[in-house]
């Protein structure tokens, strides 16, 4: 089975949880755009969808569904996303594609994040996929410095600008030996707006696309 199948049977495989008269979040990436295909085939009856990224509202609205905005929903019921790595404990990097401040805000307005993904994306320990940091334009060089002191080598991601008007910075090199305070850590640096390190607020449920289907996996700590 090629990756795209195993993207898309992971996405088919989160329709399980969609139930009628909810609210839906709804990330962004390729796994997330074969969601949102399966979502506009089921015609589920939901209440809307909230999108982390405005490619998804696009999208959802090519697709004919409701779109609101996460001002007037309060909590969501259920928030389906993808990611760049999740490990053993369900923390992930994300943002890939520039949107994670918003899928971060998303996921933790939502009472279950369900995360589909292809099995690549299944590490024992974060950190091979560079860690995107969303970072204020006037504050590039000084956030860059200060991901340097932390053992980093950031770069700039060229030619994106994120849904929020900033820079995204990758960075590699950096110890994930304790994601719940790097994620802080570089929180804290002012200047960053946020970064792809989902720690704080890990996966619910975990759907897995490989050769033999889907494998779906919970938490046990």
């Amino acid at each position: 089975m090629d990756v795209n199948e195993k993207k898309k049977a992971a996405a088919h495989a989160a329709l399980a949880y969609i139930k009628p008269g909810m609210i839906v979040g709804v990330g962004t990436g390729s796994t997330v755009n074969f969601f949102i295909d399966a979502l506009s085939q089921s015609r589920i009856d939901v209440e809307g969808y909230v999108a982390s990224s405005i490619a998804t509202e696009q999208r959802l609205k090519a697709a004919g569904l409701t779109v609101l905005d996460l001002n007037q929903t309060g909590d969501i019921p259920v928030y389906v996303d993808g990611a760049d790595e999740i490990d053993p404990y369900f923390r992930m990097i994300k943002g890939g594609g520039a949107a994670l401040t918003r899928e971060k805000i998303v996921a933790s307005a939502s009472r279950q994040f369900i995360c589909i993904v292809d099995d690549s994306k299944e590490k024992g320990m974060l950190g091979q996929f560079p860690l995107p940091v969303e970072v204020l334009p006037f504050a590039r060089s000084y956030v860059a410095r200060q991901l340097v002191k932390m053992g980093g080598n950031p770069t700039l991601r060229q030619g994106v600008t994120t849904d929020n008007g900033n820079v995204i910075l990758d960075v590699v090199g950096l110890d994930f030996t304790d994601p719940v305070n790097l994620e802080k850590e570089i929180n804290n640096i002012p200047g960053v707006l946020d970064n792809g390190v989902f720690a704080k607020r890990r996966a619910d449920v975990l759907l897995v696309g490989g050769d033999s289907g889907v494998q779906t996996h919970k938490p046990h700590f």
